[in-house]
């Protein structure tokens, strides 16, 4: 009786699902483009990944060469540099969420009790105006302000009669050097979804706190981060499950064999080994598990934000 029950149920849901989509067909047509675009662009390419377990070779094709299993995986896990490797995206990764996780949502606060409106908006075009500056141009100016011979930052520190520093070539200021440019580039961006959503915010509870007596940053505290705190938890989800991304363009731009205790990380060294020294396999087995643990990661912080705040992706 039960299976008969359940063998309905799906007759039902399946009938529903039929009826929803001839009733609304016109809306579902608006997915087709994107869903076009996701399996082409996102799944299709999928097949490649067995080159992963493979020793490929372009003469033979995918489906020709011979397969070689775990190989590739071993040989990064037991490589000297998997550790360096591991450590400089992990830290850089880390770096870039501790400090560029929080600025854009305090800017979004301090924004959202500018009482002018003319500086308001003045503020926020200042602000993510950097956003639209190509990475080439961002490490060009970059290199050009921290010259030792005619850049402004070198040439304030000797000012203040200090020796200056070779801020590309001294590994220990690479990491704050691609994180702190990042958070320039993108804090205004990133705050302008914080800005929306406190847009929507009910005033009447602002008017009723002031009224009570509470200052700007109890209704920072009690107002403005309850709103917030739904687009925070899924932002957040969605950097840890990028922790393992950092983007080879500016690391590759801003590397040099001076800072490359620091500066090798995953992405980059992927990018070498495969398009420089041809090493297909070996390069596709280094991408799949970085985007395996990236999926792990996504996977658990959302299991736990859903469980902490009942909040998550899904």
């Amino acid at each position: 009786m039960s299976v008969a029950a359940s063998t309905n149920r799906k007759r039902a849901a399946r009938s529903n699902l039929w009826r929803s989509i001839r009733k609304n067909y016109m809306l579902y047509l608006f997915l087709v483009p994107a869903i076009v675009y996701v399996a082409v662009f996102s799944y299709a390419p999928m097949y490649g990944v067995q080159i992963a377990f493979k020793n490929f070779k372009a003469s033979k094709g995918i489906l020709g060469s011979p397969w070689a299993g775990v190989t590739h995986f071993k040989t990064f896990f037991t490589s000297y540099r998997f550790s360096l490797l591991l450590t400089n995206t992990l830290a850089v990764s880390v770096y870039q969420i501790l400090v560029g996780f929080p600025i854009p949502i305090i800017l979004a606060l301090l924004f959202n009790y500018v009482k002018s409106p003319g500086f308001k908006k003045f503020a926020q075009t200042v602000s993510y105006a950097p956003h639209f500056i190509s990475t080439v141009v961002l490490v060009g100016m970059m290199s050009m302000f921290f010259s030792t011979t005619t850049g402004f930052v070198n040439t304030a520190i000797a000012a203040l009669g200090f020796q200056k520093v070779h801020f590309f070539g001294e590994p220990r200021c690479f990491r704050h050097l691609y994180v702190w440019s990042g958070v320039w580039q993108n804090m205004g961006w990133s705050a302008v979804i914080y800005i929306a959503t406190l847009s929507g915010v009910d005033q009447q509870q602002h008017e009723a706190a002031v009224i009570d007596g509470a200052t700007i940053l109890q209704r920072m505290w009690h107002i403005d981060l309850p709103a917030l705190a739904p687009t925070i938890v899924i932002l957040l989800i969605m950097q840890a499950g990028s922790i393992m991304s950092v983007g080879y363009e500016k690391v590759y731009l801003m590397q040099n064999s001076s800072n490359l205790t620091t500066s090798e990380v995953i992405s980059t060294y992927t990018f070498k080994i495969g398009l420089q020294d041809s090493k297909y396999s070996y390069s596709a087995a280094i991408g799949l598990f970085n985007n395996v643990i990236n999926f792990i990661m996504l996977i658990t912080v959302n299991q736990i934000t859903k469980k902490v705040s009942g909040m998550a992706l899904w």
